[in-house]
């Protein structure tokens, strides 16, 4: 007979404890466990093929397609596929209209600027070139880098007479249609820092140098949506340019046509102004941006 206080002649409450921990200890021993740490290591594989893809496209600027997206990462091209059809829809990868992958706007923020550039030069060049084809003149993208406007990309007229700057030259702020048409939507904090930077330089005599006047023609611009460089930079050039907005609402860049002014009549630059906005619209929704 059991006399001991607290025993039983079975397993007690600590024994069958004991015992229900050693049979599971056992299960777990065998396929149970070998099941469930499969299962919690399945999604690294996914992972793991993720970043690969990632990382191909990241060494390949210019884009890549599906098939050599599959083959450079040994991916089967119908998972592949999958993959960057959910990265794409989620904004992480944006695909252009040769149907080259690129890294997305989203994912490159996280990145360096010299991504995000990249890959908003890929995201706009489509449409350059459509406002090329109806403007018949140069078209520009441009950001603001500093206090100064950095062209990112120019396709010049086909014409013998045209206006063009180079891809990675800078031009004043306040005198140019690109730069006046990203400034207008800066934080008021931001305006006053630019004014504040540097002396502004007269140009030409339509130049504006005179910061009331500078926040007169903003406001203006942010009443029709577009901005216009009318001799301010060089003589006997006019230049139209609407801002383009990121996902957040904040204005990132600006895309614009221009040409000499015996092309580019005071009429005719209202006629391009709603091209460049409906451009610079299309960019915006590419980037994300949810804003009318």
């Amino acid at each position: 007979m059991c006399t001991a206080e607290g025993s039983h002649c079975g397993p007690g409450r600590m024994g069958r404890k004991r015992l229900n921990f050693m049979t599971q200890a056992r299960t777990l021993g065998g396929h149970p466990m070998l099941r469930q740490r499969e299962s919690k290591s399945a999604p690294v594989g996914v992972v793991v093929k993720v970043l690969r893809i990632l990382d191909t496209l990241h060494a390949a600027p210019t884009g890549l397609q599906l098939k050599e997206i599959a083959r450079l990462t040994t991916i089967n091209k119908s998972t592949a596929y999958r993959f960057l059809a959910h990265l794409e829809s989620e904004g992480y990868l944006f695909r252009d209209d040769a149907g080259a992958y690129v890294i997305g706007p989203k994912l490159a923020r996280l990145g360096s600027g010299i991504n995000y550039e990249e890959t908003l030069r890929k995201i706009s060049r489509p449409v350059l070139q459509k406002l090329w084809q109806i403007t018949g003149e140069t078209t520009n993208l441009g950001i603001l880098d500093g206090h100064e406007l950095l062209y990112l990309d120019v396709i010049e007229s086909s014409h013998t007479f045209r206006l063009a700057s180079q891809i990675g030259s800078r031009r004043p702020i306040y005198c140019t249609s690109l730069g006046k048409a990203i400034a207008a939507y800066l934080p008021a904090e931001e305006i006053e820092e630019m004014f504040d930077s540097r002396t502004m330089e007269r140009f030409t005599p339509h130049t504006i140098t005179h910061p009331a006047r500078l926040k007169k023609e903003f406001a203006k611009i942010r009443q029709c949506g577009y901005a216009m460089d009318d001799e301010e930079a060089v003589l006997g050039a006019r230049c139209v340019a609407a801002p383009i907005f990121d996902e957040g609402g904040k204005v990132t860049a600006a895309i614009s046509t221009s040409g000499p002014i015996t092309r580019v009549t005071a009429e005719k630059a209202r006629v391009f102004a709603a091209a460049v906005k409906k451009g610079a619209h299309v960019i915006s929704t590419r980037l994300g941006y949810a804003g009318l």
